[in-house]
């Protein structure tokens, strides 16, 4: 038997169950992994309240990324084998796959190895993370040494992950919190510069850091109406990227009359998980930034699998400074 964490209703973390459910044999190009260790994202909070645009098809899994070993592939699997250790990547919808579990069966193309010298913790907070800052800084922005890049937002695991990409290319990483508690903590993360927008006047803050010539690229997971103001500290020709929805309020389009002509655009980390090219470069770029130390995933805190609604809340709070991980631990007997 495995144990799953499952939901037949919409609503709060109070609606994560974790269940007996029985362990079913990879299909043709799947993958059974013996999970170690699971990273929780804000977009399993939305799909488990009904916001994201993936809807869960009761009972419903939820989970994009694992760390673990291979147990058993499918027909048609190549390159993956009994007993790699491997981490499952975001490339597949929730209402088909998920993550939170013992035992969990995910399409082959959704796992990569685990890099050498990374634990399953670690492992399971590498990819949504690294992954979402890798395509508009470095695949779709092409930010160059000495752009300054504006990353909103910046205490979630995407924000550090980009301060991190950020400095990896020679850039220069300008990071915004809404309270200074957490500025010291960003920091020391290797953020140049950080703006508290409680307190500071966020487009004029970026013109004083950047001598009046504004951003190449700010990164944002917040939209709504607050990217007027970020698009003011952008400079002319430059990208504003919005990657997430924190704000349910409708976002405006920056307009020609308001600011300097800028490139505004959408992005989901999808757009290269699913393009086994696009995947294979990312994969290749992350796994040289881990190897050379540039990139090292920030663990906030762990929690069990027996506490995934607790997890839940405290992902919820937003009072975390990186990733939160779940870990699993396995009964011999049972396993």
């Amino acid at each position: 038997m495995a144990k799953l964490v499952q939901f037949d209703r919409l609503g709060g973390p109070e609606v994560l169950t974790l269940r007996d459910v029985e362990v079913r044999a990879p299909g043709a190009g799947e993958v059974r992994i013996r999970v170690d260790a699971i990273g929780l994202n804000r977009a399993e909070i939305m799909y488990r309240e009904g916001s994201y645009f993936d809807r869960p098809v009761f009972p419903s899994m939820l989970g994009y990324e694992a760390a673990g070993v291979v147990e058993a592939v499918g027909e048609g699997v190549d390159g993956l084998a009994e007993g790699d250790p491997v981490a499952v990547v975001p490339a597949f919808l929730q209402s088909a796959y998920g993550t939170y579990g013992d035992h969990v069966v995910v399409p082959a193309a959704a796992v990569v190895p685990r890099p050498a010298g990374i634990g399953p913790v670690p492992a399971a907070a590498v990819w949504m993370a690294y992954i979402t800052a890798y395509g508009p800084l470095v695949e779709a922005g092409q930010v160059r040494p000495g752009d300054h890049v504006l990353i909103t937002a910046a205490s979630s695991s995407v924000g550090l992950a980009a301060i991190q990409t950020a400095r990896h290319i020679g850039a220069i990483p300008i990071a915004t919190t809404r309270g200074a508690a957490k500025r010291q903590r960003l920091l020391d993360a290797g953020a140049a510069h950080v703006i508290v927008t409680d307190d500071e006047d966020l487009p004029a803050r970026v013109k004083e850091i950047t001598g009046g010539a504004g951003v190449r690229l700010a990164f944002d997971p917040v939209a709504g109406p607050g990217v007027e103001a970020i698009a003011q500290g952008i400079a002319p020709g430059g990208t504003l990227v919005v990657y997430g929805a924190l704000d349910p309020r409708p976002t405006p389009l920056p307009n020609a009359h308001s600011y300097p002509a800028l490139t505004s655009r959408t992005y989901t980390l999808f757009e290269i998980t699913k393009d086994p090219e696009r995947l294979r470069r990312a994969v290749a770029f992350v796994n040289a930034g881990l190897a050379s130390g540039s990139f090292t995933p920030v663990v906030d805190r762990t929690f069990d699998l027996g506490d995934i609604v607790e997890a839940h809340r405290y992902m919820q709070a937003g009072d975390q400074v990186g990733k939160i991980v779940v870990t699993v631990t396995h009964d011999a007997a049972s396993d």
